[in-house]
């Protein structure tokens, strides 16, 4: 039995094919690559050895078994926990829409789910927000006020807007920003308050929010190790 989980590994972009090839070496091919820009601040970014440059995102799925050897791996062969490396992450699946979609995410790869488990403790939240574009400086001076270390923004098209209007009470520009933080658990409910206040969808930035629980990390020992220091 294992459980299966989404993993985003996000780099500066010109280290988009080396992650490519590794995990390749690893039998996982990427399901999803799209591309966005830093927003952290700077003190943040020279504490990472970051520019604020353009990002990859990288999207795969992988099972916990897999995740254990590819986590060691990416601190032996990527040095993944210098600062500049980048970072990688991992969010569970609770569920999935039928076998062949399972089949399509896995790649045929050996996997049996067991029961549904409630998730142990996690020290990591991922914060999403989709807002109208044009108002992620908004959404992150809200954010950094609260506390928040950055993230990574990428540029999408909105679909459903009938739906949205419908349930929402408000109309959706097509033209949408999503922005990934990584936080904290316990810094994690400021945070979402400070943007729903600031940007939420009583403002033009019709911003909404919602947090993922991330149950590993591979890149982040530089804040763990100030926290314990």
């Amino acid at each position: 039995m294992s459980e299966l989980y989404m993993m985003a590994t996000i780099s500066d972009r010109n280290q988009t094919r080396r992650f490519l090839a590794f995990y390749r070496e690893y039998g996982v091919n990427v399901t999803l690559l799209t591309y966005g820009e830093g927003t952290a601040a700077s003190e943040v970014l020279d504490a990472f050895g970051l520019e604020a440059a353009e990002k990859a995102i990288l999207f795969a799925f992988i099972t916990d078994t897999e995740w254990k050897h590819i986590k060691s791996a990416l601190q032996k062969q990527i040095k993944i926990d210098i600062p500049g490396s980048g970072i990688a992450f991992i969010v569970p699946l609770s569920s999935i829409g039928g076998k062949k979609q399972l089949l399509y995410l896995t790649e045929g790869r050996e996997f049996k789910k067991g029961e549904e488990s409630t998730l142990k403790e996690t020290k990591y939240e991922l914060l999403v927000v989709i807002a109208n574009q044009g108002y992620t400086d908004l959404i992150m001076d809200a954010a950094r006020k609260a506390h928040a270390p950055g993230g990574t923004v990428i540029h999408a098209k909105g679909t459903g807007a009938e739906k949205a209007e419908k349930f929402l009470g408000v109309s959706i520009a097509v033209e949408k920003e999503m922005i990934f933080m990584v936080t904290r658990r316990e810094g994690k409910n400021a945070i979402m308050k400070a943007i729903m206040e600031q940007a939420g969808l009583e403002s033009e930035a019709r911003a909404i929010v919602f947090s993922l629980p991330v149950t590993e990390t591979a890149g982040m020992r530089l804040i763990e190790d100030e926290e314990k220091a």
